[in-house]
């Protein structure tokens, strides 16, 4: 991507259930040649009063979203997308099975052609 460099990785995600069940709070490290190369914080919550899911999404790259990504499910896909200054993100959560799903974020200057910046398939180990 233009914020860090490309290929493959191995990814480390903790992810729980906390605060009486209204918040899903998950914690990323990725690695590259033994080194961590990335990591990331997300809460995601339900918007009762937009009927929206929400995604407050922080990285180590450092830079603050305005607002959190917002959205909902097409069919086993969780898509949540946020703007700002920079241009706009999308987050596409896809459910595979019960113990897997693929994660990709798009960035997009305009929201309409959207580019590949992180793409992964992710494996619950028991």
């Amino acid at each position: 991507s233009r914020w860090n460099a490309g290929g493959p990785a191995t990814s480390h995600v903790v992810a729980r259930i906390d605060l009486n069940g209204f918040y899903l709070i998950q914690d990323t490290r990725q690695s590259r040649d033994g080194k961590e190369s990335f990591a990331t914080h997300g809460v995601f919550t339900y918007d009762r009063e937009d009927r929206l899911y929400k995604l407050f999404w922080h990285d180590s790259l450092g830079y603050y979203p305005p607002s959190p990504a917002s959205g909902g499910w097409s069919g086993k896909s969780l898509i949540l997308v946020r703007g700002s200054l920079r241009g706009n993100a999308r987050h596409v959560y896809e459910v595979i099975d019960d113990n897997t799903y693929s994660m990709k974020i798009q960035f997009s200057p305009d929201a309409e052609g959207w580019a590949d910046v992180l793409t992964g398939v992710y494996r619950r180990i028991h």
